[in-house]
């Protein structure tokens, strides 16, 4: 990993560390980074995914932030991509300690991953869209776009952040549940799927749903993203000995995106919550 200023200049862009040197010169940056960080310091390392221009590794750079000194859970609530129906109400994930839990319907997307990737792939090789559909296709010539690349380009993320958790017995229930999804034996017609994954009782919220309850937090519900994280803000605010703060992480907006939107609250309950939430700056 390397940290520098990104430079973009004269149609050259580059990342230039403390000491003067130059990184990347002759590489592809992605124009989502220059838009949004030109001129800022941010951290840049390969990737083991190459990208169809120069089949050489992608770059992937991110802010130069750090993560909170203490232990900590951040539980994310993803707004809906508009352009897929199956996203309509959004997408959850957790984050433990700088490791984020992330299930899906998709096997391999059953991982877990770090900030850098998770929250900033750029949409560069595989991770792009289509540029003929712009959305996910696999080509005649074998190359595939995903149209995966960093969440927080594709959506503006919602986060409550828990100091006081015990983030060792979440991490553990968190790796039980992902080691049973990837043994699981394969989905009969389509290899690439989770075969037990149900979109009303076994999914991404669900499943960090049960993680919460079988930790003692027994009454955080709901079968879907938003349901979840209004839930567990609701009721993690109210338990003893935790602190809770809530952000927005804004869609950093790019060509290959278009903005997301909120999800519709299903649980009339959710409106009521929602509303202490807001009186007590967590929503």
């Amino acid at each position: 990993m390397i940290k520098g200023i990104l430079k973009n200049f004269n149609d050259e862009t580059y990342i230039l560390d403390d000491d003067g040197k130059e990184y990347y010169k002759d590489r592809i940056i992605w124009d989502g980074y220059i838009r949004h960080w030109a001129g800022q310091k941010i951290c840049c390392r390969e990737l083991k995914q190459k990208d169809y221009d120069q089949e050489l590794p992608i770059i992937i750079c991110w802010p130069d932030t750090e993560d909170p000194k203490t232990t900590f859970v951040d539980l994310y609530y993803n707004e809906r991509l508009v352009k897929y129906f199956a996203s309509i109400l959004g997408h959850t994930a957790i984050n433990v300690n700088g490791k984020i839990f992330n299930f899906s319907h998709l096997i391999n997307e059953n991982e877990i991953m770090s900030k850098e990737e998770y929250f900033y792939r750029p949409a560069i090789g595989e991770f792009a869209p289509s540029p003929n559909n712009k959305n996910f296709e696999i080509l005649d010539n074998g190359q595939v776009f995903y149209d995966k690349f960093g969440r927080n380009f594709m959506r503006s993320i919602h986060r409550i952040r828990v100091i006081g958790i015990d983030t060792d017995w979440m991490m553990s229930e968190l790796k039980q549940k992902l080691h049973l999804i990837i043994n699981t034996s394969p989905h009969s017609s389509n290899l690439e799927k989770y075969r037990d994954f149900n979109f009303f009782s076994n999914n991404c919220a669900t499943i960090i749903r049960d993680v919460f309850n079988n930790i003692g937090y027994k009454k955080i519900k709901g079968n879907f993203p938003r349901e979840l994280f209004i839930s567990a803000a609701y009721h993690l605010s109210r338990a003893n000995g935790l602190k809770l703060q809530y952000s927005i992480l804004p869609q950093l907006k790019v060509p290959e995106a278009p903005f997301s939107i909120v999800s519709p609250i299903l649980n009339p309950f959710n409106y009521f919550r929602l509303n202490k939430l807001r009186k007590l700056g967590l929503s």
